[in-house]
């Protein structure tokens, strides 16, 4: 069995009400293992951990930098998410689904912020890490 590829992921905040148009200074880039489906590859990742990471580019924030994480619990049996601190689990988010989901150019994913609010993105681009 081949290694999946690690590549990097850009996802743009798509339209809120806020963000009628969606927005390119709200979202993450961020390294990930995908197969050639474009789905995170959980047996790579659990090699490649430490190079799986993340940045959180939120109009008038800091960036926040972070680690692609996985852990138990959520549909499936298991989340996905980004966390920016290992000491403190209220900084987490969490991606609705990101095992199933194809990380491909116009497809869309949703993220649930530490404050519990779910937000839609768009992937934008994926190519080499």
């Amino acid at each position: 069995m081949t290694e999946s590829t690690l590549s990097k992921v850009t996802l743009h905040l798509a339209r809120t009400k806020e963000h009628p148009d969606g927005s390119a200074r709200h979202g993450y880039d961020f390294i990930a293992p995908l197969d050639a489906d474009g789905r995170i590859d959980l047996q790579t990742w659990r090699s490649r951990k430490n190079a799986c990471v993340v940045h959180r580019f939120w109009a008038g924030a800091p960036v926040a930098r972070g680690q692609l994480v996985h852990r138990p619990g959520g549909a499936g049996g298991a989340t996905w998410g980004f966390d920016y601190d290992p000491a403190n689990r209220g900084d987490d988010e969490a991606g609705f689904r990101f095992g199933d989901h194809p990380f491909k150019p116009g497809e869309y994913v949703s993220i649930r912020d530490p404050d519990g609010d779910m937000n839609t993105f768009k992937v934008v681009s994926v190519g080499p890490a």
